[in-house]
């Protein structure tokens, strides 16, 4: 219940800030420039910092970061469509379901500069994708798997968006990078990012696969409420767990040795160049978008020996 209070205090926060920063616009004939995301989860936090430092170095521009209210398709183009209608000149969106959004996506790229970060959205008349390749970050996350776990074993996943591409992707990647070992992706359980509901996917397979060996949170907030699950039920340490991202949840069971490694993405990066390659091709520089738009981040394993040099890097780049 924390969690989830802290999350909408999140959201509530940043629709509020998004307010304030669209009646700057309209005071000063400032062009803005929006990143929306895809739901509200502390996963943003690293690209609310880049959009401030973007916002430093673009003082003609206003920038906000916008969470929709919900996790939902309509909702996410409603927002959108506000901001459209609110003068907005560029977006950079993380799609909550990209191969149900075309038609909505297409209409906001005939409208205003449309970028896409997170689950790229390629069907789209998106200018460019700015991102991770998930298929890579599936990739790392069988490797941590075979690492931990060199006898074999059964691994069951965790999502938040099964039907959006970044899920997809790293599923396969995942499941790419095990073929040939004795580790299977047995089955992948989504949430619609319902952090209540995450945590009792845990628990339920728990009692109904008890030849689960291994479990994999394919989302930011997916790896903390496996540990959750796990340490409710006294079973930390007994499950192989593989991690995404920088969730200080993860990052703690990383050290402490219960969850194995875990695969971390560079919001900070995506919004913080996305939103300056956003001005940049609106004052017509395409320099920096190249052929076939895909700008990709790198990911990277984070392991026990380097989770705390992560964090404290981690947190001066926040400017905590």
């Amino acid at each position: 219940m924390n969690s989830l209070i802290r999350h909408a205090s999140v959201a509530t926060a940043a629709l509020l800030l998004g307010l304030t920063a669209t009646a700057i616009a309209r005071a000063d004939d400032k062009p803005t420039l929006a990143f929306v995301v895809n739901g509200a989860s502390d996963f943003w936090k690293a690209a609310e910092a880049g959009v401030k430092k973007a916002q430093g170095e673009l003082p003609d521009y206003n920038l906000e970061l916008k969470y929709p209210e919900q996790s939902s398709v309509a909702i996410q183009q409603r927002l959108m469509d506000d901001l459209v209608t609110a003068g907005v000149k560029g977006i950079m969106v993380s799609a909550v379901d990209p191969k149900t959004s075309t038609d909505g996506l297409n209409k906001i790229a005939s409208e205003t500069a449309l970028f896409t970060t997170d689950s790229d959205a390629p069907q789209t008349k998106r200018v460019a994708y700015i991102g991770s390749s998930n298929v890579d970050a599936g990739k790392q996350a069988a490797e941590i798997a075979k690492k931990a776990m060199p006898d074999g074993g059964k691994c069951l996943g965790f999502v938040g968006l099964l039907g959006a591409d970044n899920a997809k992707e790293r599923i396969q990647g995942m499941k790419d990078g095990l073929a040939g070992s004795k580790i299977e992706l047995v089955d992948v359980r989504g949430d619609d990012i319902d952090q209540a509901r995450a945590k009792k996917n845990v628990e339920d397979a728990l009692v109904a696969s008890p030849d689960i060996t291994c479990m994999v949170g394919f989302y930011s907030y997916n790896t903390p409420r496996i540990y959750e699950a796990l340490r409710d039920a006294g079973k930390l340490g007994s499950i192989t767990v593989v991690g995404f991202d920088d969730d200080p949840i993860t990052l703690g069971g990383v050290k402490e040795g219960t969850v194995a490694a875990t695969v971390v993405q560079q919001p900070f990066e995506w919004a913080y160049q996305g939103m300056k390659l956003m001005a940049a091709y609106l004052k017509g520089d395409k320099s920096g978008i190249p052929e076939g738009g895909l700008i990709i981040i790198p990911t990277k394993i984070i392991g026990k020996d380097d989770v705390d040099t992560y964090a404290a890097n981690l947190k001066a780049m926040s400017g905590n």
